[in-house]
Protein backbone atom coordinates (compact mmCIF):
# COMPACT_ATOMS: atom_id res chain seq x y z
CA UNK A 1 0.00 0.00 0.00
CA UNK A 2 2.70 2.39 0.48
CA UNK A 3 4.09 2.38 -2.95
CA UNK A 4 0.34 2.95 -4.48
CA UNK A 5 0.36 6.72 -5.74
CA UNK A 6 -1.31 9.09 -4.06
CA UNK A 7 -3.53 11.60 -6.23
CA UNK A 8 -5.05 14.80 -5.80
CA UNK A 9 -7.21 16.71 -6.83
CA UNK A 10 -8.52 20.91 -6.17
CA UNK A 11 -11.80 22.49 -6.99
CA UNK A 12 -12.51 25.49 -6.20
CA UNK A 13 -15.06 28.66 -6.90
CA UNK A 14 -15.96 32.04 -5.74
CA UNK A 15 -19.06 32.62 -4.42
CA UNK A 16 -20.97 35.44 -3.99
CA UNK A 17 -22.29 35.12 -0.58
CA UNK A 18 -20.86 34.96 2.74
CA UNK A 19 -18.66 32.45 4.04
CA UNK A 20 -20.65 31.68 7.29
CA UNK A 21 -23.51 31.02 4.78
CA UNK A 22 -21.31 28.63 2.25
CA UNK A 23 -20.24 26.57 5.05
CA UNK A 24 -23.74 26.18 7.01
CA UNK A 25 -24.66 24.63 3.58
CA UNK A 26 -21.71 21.99 3.42
CA UNK A 27 -22.01 21.51 7.40
CA UNK A 28 -25.76 20.38 6.49
CA UNK A 29 -25.02 17.33 5.04
CA UNK A 30 -27.77 15.30 5.19
CA UNK A 31 -29.56 17.96 2.80
CA UNK A 32 -26.83 17.55 0.60
CA UNK A 33 -29.25 15.45 -1.61
CA UNK A 34 -31.74 18.10 -2.32
CA UNK A 35 -29.06 20.66 -2.62
CA UNK A 36 -26.23 18.53 -4.59
CA UNK A 37 -27.02 16.32 -8.15
CA UNK A 38 -24.38 13.89 -7.31
CA UNK A 39 -25.70 12.68 -3.64
CA UNK A 40 -28.55 10.25 -3.64
CA UNK A 41 -28.80 9.97 0.44
CA UNK A 42 -26.78 10.66 3.79
CA UNK A 43 -27.38 8.69 6.89
CA UNK A 44 -25.91 10.29 9.72
CA UNK A 45 -25.03 7.48 11.58
CA UNK A 46 -23.18 9.23 14.45
CA UNK A 47 -22.54 12.90 15.32
CA UNK A 48 -21.45 14.57 18.89
CA UNK A 49 -21.15 18.67 17.17
CA UNK A 50 -17.72 18.15 16.05
CA UNK A 51 -17.00 14.42 14.54
CA UNK A 52 -19.76 12.24 12.58
CA UNK A 53 -20.07 9.38 10.74
CA UNK A 54 -22.34 9.11 7.62
CA UNK A 55 -23.16 6.40 5.15
CA UNK A 56 -23.59 8.18 2.05
CA UNK A 57 -24.98 7.04 -1.27
CA UNK A 58 -24.08 8.53 -4.82
CA UNK A 59 -23.82 8.80 -8.42
CA UNK A 60 -20.25 8.89 -9.81
CA UNK A 61 -19.90 8.29 -13.71
CA UNK A 62 -23.29 6.93 -13.95
CA UNK A 63 -22.78 4.42 -11.25
CA UNK A 64 -24.68 4.31 -8.05
CA UNK A 65 -22.15 4.08 -5.06
CA UNK A 66 -21.72 3.77 -1.38
CA UNK A 67 -19.32 4.35 1.16
CA UNK A 68 -18.91 5.43 4.89
CA UNK A 69 -17.27 8.35 5.51
CA UNK A 70 -15.92 10.13 9.00
CA UNK A 71 -16.12 13.88 8.64
CA UNK A 72 -14.54 16.63 11.64
CA UNK A 73 -16.38 19.98 11.37
CA UNK A 74 -14.34 23.12 12.26
CA UNK A 75 -16.77 25.42 12.24
CA UNK A 76 -14.19 28.54 13.23
CA UNK A 77 -12.00 27.91 11.13
CA UNK A 78 -14.82 27.30 8.13
CA UNK A 79 -13.20 24.24 7.76
CA UNK A 80 -14.40 20.37 7.07
CA UNK A 81 -11.66 17.43 7.13
CA UNK A 82 -13.34 14.13 5.88
CA UNK A 83 -12.58 10.72 5.15
CA UNK A 84 -14.12 7.45 4.03
CA UNK A 85 -13.54 4.24 6.51
CA UNK A 86 -14.91 2.25 4.33
CA UNK A 87 -14.40 2.97 0.06
CA UNK A 88 -15.91 0.96 -2.19
CA UNK A 89 -13.26 -0.45 -5.64
CA UNK A 90 -11.40 0.62 -6.79
CA UNK A 91 -11.17 3.53 -4.27
CA UNK A 92 -8.56 2.38 -1.46
CA UNK A 93 -8.35 5.67 0.53
CA UNK A 94 -9.50 9.02 0.03
CA UNK A 95 -10.12 11.92 2.09
CA UNK A 96 -10.05 15.54 1.57
CA UNK A 97 -11.25 19.08 2.90
CA UNK A 98 -13.64 21.60 1.95
CA UNK A 99 -12.23 25.33 3.01
CA UNK A 100 -14.27 28.48 3.04
CA UNK A 101 -12.11 31.46 2.97
CA UNK A 102 -13.69 34.84 3.20
CA UNK A 103 -13.28 37.95 0.70
CA UNK A 104 -13.80 41.24 0.15
CA UNK A 105 -17.30 42.48 -0.05
CA UNK A 106 -18.79 40.12 1.92
CA UNK A 107 -18.20 37.07 -0.76
CA UNK A 108 -16.03 34.41 -0.24
CA UNK A 109 -14.04 31.14 -2.15
CA UNK A 110 -14.36 27.91 -1.28
CA UNK A 111 -12.13 25.12 -2.37
CA UNK A 112 -12.04 21.24 -2.58
CA UNK A 113 -9.50 19.16 -2.15
CA UNK A 114 -9.10 15.47 -2.72
CA UNK A 115 -6.16 12.84 -1.74
CA UNK A 116 -6.98 9.27 -3.26
CA UNK A 117 -5.57 5.87 -3.81
CA UNK A 118 -6.23 2.86 -5.87
CA UNK A 119 -5.96 -0.70 -5.36
CA UNK A 120 -2.62 -1.79 -7.36
CA UNK A 121 -1.98 1.47 -8.46
CA UNK A 122 -4.37 0.53 -11.79
CA UNK A 123 -3.85 3.67 -14.06
CA UNK A 124 -7.38 2.77 -15.35
CA UNK A 125 -8.85 2.93 -11.77
CA UNK A 126 -7.05 6.19 -11.19
CA UNK A 127 -8.79 7.80 -14.44
CA UNK A 128 -11.89 6.19 -13.42
CA UNK A 129 -11.87 7.97 -9.58
CA UNK A 130 -10.38 11.48 -11.22
CA UNK A 131 -12.99 11.92 -13.51
CA UNK A 132 -15.74 10.62 -10.90
CA UNK A 133 -13.96 13.42 -8.41
CA UNK A 134 -13.65 16.24 -11.20
CA UNK A 135 -17.51 15.73 -12.11
CA UNK A 136 -18.79 15.58 -9.21
CA UNK A 137 -16.71 18.03 -7.55
CA UNK A 138 -17.57 20.59 -9.88
CA UNK A 139 -21.29 19.87 -9.83
CA UNK A 140 -21.65 20.35 -6.09
CA UNK A 141 -19.56 23.53 -6.07
CA UNK A 142 -22.09 25.42 -8.83
CA UNK A 143 -24.84 24.09 -7.20
CA UNK A 144 -23.58 25.47 -4.13
CA UNK A 145 -22.92 28.85 -5.51
CA UNK A 146 -26.39 28.64 -6.88
CA UNK A 147 -27.74 28.27 -3.85
CA UNK A 148 -25.75 30.23 -1.29
CA UNK A 149 -26.19 33.33 -3.66
CA UNK A 150 -29.94 32.94 -4.14
CA UNK A 151 -29.81 32.08 0.43
CA UNK A 152 -32.30 35.23 1.35
CA UNK A 153 -34.99 33.46 -1.03
CA UNK A 154 -33.88 29.72 -0.04
CA UNK A 155 -36.95 29.34 2.36
CA UNK A 156 -39.42 30.50 -0.42
CA UNK A 157 -37.55 28.01 -2.96
CA UNK A 158 -37.21 24.92 -1.11
CA UNK A 159 -40.50 23.13 0.31
CA UNK A 160 -40.72 20.28 2.74
CA UNK A 161 -44.12 18.18 3.48
CA UNK A 162 -45.58 14.92 3.88
CA UNK A 163 -49.24 13.22 3.75
CA UNK A 164 -49.89 9.81 5.20
CA UNK A 165 -52.89 7.00 5.92
CA UNK A 166 -53.55 4.42 8.55
CA UNK A 167 -53.85 0.90 7.29
CA UNK A 168 -55.43 -2.05 9.11
CA UNK A 169 -53.46 -4.03 7.39
CA UNK A 170 -49.39 -5.58 7.76
CA UNK A 171 -46.73 -3.73 7.23
CA UNK A 172 -44.94 -6.13 5.05
CA UNK A 173 -48.01 -5.77 2.86
CA UNK A 174 -47.76 -2.22 2.68
CA UNK A 175 -43.44 -1.78 1.86
CA UNK A 176 -44.02 -5.00 -0.57
CA UNK A 177 -47.23 -2.68 -2.72
CA UNK A 178 -44.13 0.22 -1.81
CA UNK A 179 -41.25 -1.75 -3.81
CA UNK A 180 -42.44 -3.49 -5.92
CA UNK A 181 -42.67 -0.42 -8.31
CA UNK A 182 -42.40 -2.22 -11.34
CA UNK A 183 -45.38 -3.48 -10.86
CA UNK A 184 -47.83 0.31 -10.29
CA UNK A 185 -48.62 0.80 -14.28
CA UNK A 186 -50.92 -1.75 -13.81
CA UNK A 187 -52.15 -0.85 -10.34
CA UNK A 188 -51.60 2.86 -10.21
CA UNK A 189 -53.81 4.85 -12.51
CA UNK A 190 -51.30 7.78 -12.78
CA UNK A 191 -48.66 5.88 -13.86
CA UNK A 192 -48.63 4.96 -17.25
CA UNK A 193 -44.65 3.54 -17.53
CA UNK A 194 -42.35 2.58 -15.22
CA UNK A 195 -38.94 0.93 -16.33
CA UNK A 196 -37.30 -0.55 -12.87
CA UNK A 197 -33.44 -2.21 -12.81
CA UNK A 198 -32.51 -3.23 -9.15
CA UNK A 199 -28.53 -2.65 -10.10
CA UNK A 200 -27.55 -3.96 -6.05
CA UNK A 201 -29.48 -5.33 -3.70
CA UNK A 202 -32.09 -2.54 -2.59
CA UNK A 203 -30.69 0.09 -4.75
CA UNK A 204 -33.07 0.75 -7.92
CA UNK A 205 -32.99 3.11 -10.24
CA UNK A 206 -35.93 3.60 -12.44
CA UNK A 207 -37.79 5.77 -15.12
CA UNK A 208 -41.47 6.96 -14.45
CA UNK A 209 -43.87 8.93 -17.19
CA UNK A 210 -47.12 10.19 -14.39
CA UNK A 211 -49.83 12.02 -14.89
CA UNK A 212 -51.01 15.13 -12.60
CA UNK A 213 -54.00 16.34 -11.31
CA UNK A 214 -54.52 18.74 -13.61
CA UNK A 215 -53.35 16.09 -16.65
CA UNK A 216 -49.75 17.30 -16.85
CA UNK A 217 -47.67 14.37 -17.64
CA UNK A 218 -44.04 14.27 -16.49
CA UNK A 219 -40.86 11.96 -16.69
CA UNK A 220 -39.03 11.30 -14.10
CA UNK A 221 -35.78 9.30 -13.74
CA UNK A 222 -35.30 8.30 -9.55
CA UNK A 223 -32.92 6.24 -7.36
CA UNK A 224 -34.27 4.42 -5.07
CA UNK A 225 -32.56 3.15 -1.58
CA UNK A 226 -34.59 0.43 0.37
CA UNK A 227 -34.30 -0.10 4.09
CA UNK A 228 -37.38 -3.54 4.37
CA UNK A 229 -36.30 -4.03 7.94
CA UNK A 230 -36.81 -0.24 8.76
CA UNK A 231 -39.45 -0.23 6.23
CA UNK A 232 -37.77 2.55 4.62
CA UNK A 233 -37.36 3.81 0.97
CA UNK A 234 -35.93 7.09 0.00
CA UNK A 235 -35.41 8.35 -3.33
CA UNK A 236 -33.87 11.16 -5.40
CA UNK A 237 -35.40 12.44 -8.61
CA UNK A 238 -31.90 12.66 -11.12
CA UNK A 239 -34.28 14.16 -13.77
CA UNK A 240 -37.00 16.05 -12.42
CA UNK A 241 -40.35 17.88 -14.25
CA UNK A 242 -39.50 21.15 -15.33
CA UNK A 243 -40.78 23.10 -12.63
CA UNK A 244 -38.45 21.18 -9.98
CA UNK A 245 -34.07 21.98 -10.10
CA UNK A 246 -34.25 18.97 -7.02
CA UNK A 247 -36.72 16.43 -5.74
CA UNK A 248 -36.02 13.87 -3.09
CA UNK A 249 -38.39 11.79 -1.07
CA UNK A 250 -39.21 8.77 1.12
CA UNK A 251 -41.62 6.24 1.84
CA UNK A 252 -42.04 5.25 5.52
CA UNK A 253 -44.12 1.98 7.06
CA UNK A 254 -44.68 2.66 11.07
CA UNK A 255 -46.17 -0.24 12.43
CA UNK A 256 -47.67 0.34 15.86
CA UNK A 257 -49.78 -1.51 18.34
CA UNK A 258 -53.36 -0.79 16.39
CA UNK A 259 -52.19 -0.43 12.73
CA UNK A 260 -49.65 0.96 10.44
CA UNK A 261 -49.21 4.62 9.42
CA UNK A 262 -47.42 5.19 5.57
CA UNK A 263 -45.99 8.02 5.18
CA UNK A 264 -44.79 10.07 1.88
CA UNK A 265 -42.74 13.13 2.39
CA UNK A 266 -41.00 15.15 0.07
CA UNK A 267 -38.21 17.75 -0.48
CA UNK A 268 -37.79 19.95 -3.34
CA UNK A 269 -36.53 23.15 -4.68
CA UNK A 270 -38.23 25.10 -7.15
CA UNK A 271 -36.78 26.09 -10.51
CA UNK A 272 -37.52 30.05 -9.82
CA UNK A 273 -37.00 31.35 -13.81
CA UNK A 274 -39.84 28.29 -14.70
CA UNK A 275 -42.77 29.84 -12.78
CA UNK A 276 -43.99 32.25 -15.26
CA UNK A 277 -42.52 30.02 -17.95
CA UNK A 278 -44.57 27.05 -17.03
CA UNK A 279 -47.50 28.17 -14.91
CA UNK A 280 -47.99 31.38 -16.82
CA UNK A 281 -47.55 35.23 -16.71
CA UNK A 282 -47.78 36.66 -13.29
CA UNK A 283 -47.51 33.76 -11.14
CA UNK A 284 -45.42 34.08 -7.96
CA UNK A 285 -42.95 31.66 -5.86
CA UNK A 286 -46.50 30.93 -3.29
CA UNK A 287 -48.66 29.86 -6.17
CA UNK A 288 -45.81 27.90 -7.29
CA UNK A 289 -45.17 26.12 -3.74
CA UNK A 290 -49.30 25.50 -4.02
CA UNK A 291 -49.31 24.13 -7.09
CA UNK A 292 -46.55 21.67 -5.88
CA UNK A 293 -47.86 20.80 -3.13
CA UNK A 294 -51.25 19.61 -4.41
CA UNK A 295 -49.29 18.23 -7.55
CA UNK A 296 -47.55 15.89 -5.00
CA UNK A 297 -49.59 15.22 -2.70
CA UNK A 298 -51.98 14.30 -5.04
CA UNK A 299 -50.10 11.49 -6.44
CA UNK A 300 -48.86 10.36 -2.83
CA UNK A 301 -52.44 10.16 -1.25
CA UNK A 302 -52.98 8.37 -4.37
CA UNK A 303 -50.42 5.72 -4.34
CA UNK A 304 -50.67 5.13 -0.07
CA UNK A 305 -54.30 4.60 -0.86
CA UNK A 306 -53.66 1.71 -3.14
CA UNK A 307 -50.99 0.45 -0.58
CA UNK A 308 -53.37 0.50 1.70
CA UNK A 309 -56.73 -1.38 -0.03
CA UNK A 310 -53.72 -3.84 -0.88
CA UNK A 311 -52.93 -4.44 2.44
CA UNK A 312 -56.34 -4.41 3.99
CA UNK A 313 -57.56 -6.80 1.26
CA UNK A 314 -54.69 -9.26 1.86
CA UNK A 315 -56.56 -9.29 5.24
CA UNK A 316 -60.16 -9.73 4.28
CA UNK A 317 -59.34 -12.59 2.03
CA UNK A 318 -57.41 -14.57 4.31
Amino acid sequence: MRDERVHRTVHSVEVDAGAGVVYGLIADVVRWPLYFPPNVYVERLEFDGTHERLRMWATANGEIRSWISQRVQDPRARRIEFHQTRPQEPVRTMRGTWIVEERPGGTSRLTLLHEFTVAGDRPEDAAWVERACDTNSRSELDSLKRLAERWTRLDDLVLSFEDSVRVKGPAELVYDFLYRAADWPELIPHVSRLDLTEVSPGVQVMSMDTVTADGSAHTTESVRICFPHAGRIVYKQTATPGLLEAHTGEWSVLPDETGVTVVAQHSVVLREDAVERLLGPGTDLAAARRHVRRALGHNSLATLGLAKRHAESAIRTL
